[in-house]
């Protein structure tokens, strides 16, 4: 059946199709369904190289239990913003959060991230944030705390003196500078054990090309990075009436 949730037979074939090293494309053509929901179901639980169809399956009753759970909504629930699908918007949300958590960023900082991210504000007080992910204020405070030292959100206080985490178009920019930051401490670190271990040994000469490579990836990442901030901060000047309409050419 192309709609509704995947049984624990689909999820089977998938394990078997991604064992196999089939495109989600191919998988999702043999069970019938769209490509997008075999992408969220593998990336959601484990990504490509973790996917097991019997931890997808209670990982998904689980999820769904917490639901059923969850404070019930009142008969007059506010529409979701722009028209927007709920089950949609979580579905996405999860997937979202799998990717960040692949990256190497603990679950709740990812699901921190994840909120401000699909926040048409683009920021949330600690209160809201708990409110939003029913978690504890300590939670919060220790994943704004870790998001803020990468540089991937930032902090001010609004008019009621309440400090809001922020995201912005800048983050990104923000991260990878902090990305080459810490590349420029193993580059040194490395410097100095050819140093300690002598420039003319295995040991030194290896250490020195370790140095060689993260000093060149870092500033490929910061030359990158400067010239995509420039490229997406250039807002397109609106077309004059003399651009809008060619004028005629003169016999």
């Amino acid at each position: 059946m192309p709609g509704g949730r995947l049984t624990q037979h689909e999820r089977q074939q998938i394990a078997l199709g991604v064992a196999d090293g089939l495109a989600y494309a191919e998988i999702a053509r043999r069970l019938n369904r769209p490509t997008s929901t075999v992408t969220r179901e593998v990336m959601r639980n484990g990504g490509p190289t973790a996917y097991r169809a019997d931890l997808a399956h209670r990982a998904t009753e689980r999820r769904a239990h917490r639901r059923r759970q969850a404070t019930p909504r009142s008969p007059q629930a506010p529409e979701q913003a722009h028209g927007r699908d709920i089950e949609a918007v979580r579905e996405y949300e999860e997937m979202f959060t799998s990717v960040l958590v692949q990256q190497g960023l603990p679950r709740m900082t990812a699901r921190v991230l994840t909120c401000l991210s699909t926040t048409d504000a683009g920021s949330l007080t600690a209160s809201e944030l708990v409110q939003r992910l029913q978690v504890s204020p300590a939670s919060i405070s220790k994943a704004v705390a870790f998001l803020e030292g990468q540089g991937l959100i930032r902090r001010e206080r609004d008019e009621r003196r309440r400090e809001r985490y922020l995201v912005d178009d800048d983050i990104w920019y923000q991260s990878m500078v902090a990305t080459v930051r810490d590349n420029a401490k193993i580059s040194e670190t490395a410097r100095q054990g050819v140093v300690v271990l002598g420039p003319d040994t295995p040991a030194g000469l290896r250490l020195e090309n370790i140095a060689r490579f993260v000093d060149f990836i870092g500033e490929s990442i910061a030359r990158a990075a400067e010239e995509a901030r420039e490229i997406f901060s250039t807002r397109p000047e609106p077309a004059s009436d003399d651009t809008a309409t060619p004028r005629p050419e003169r016999e």
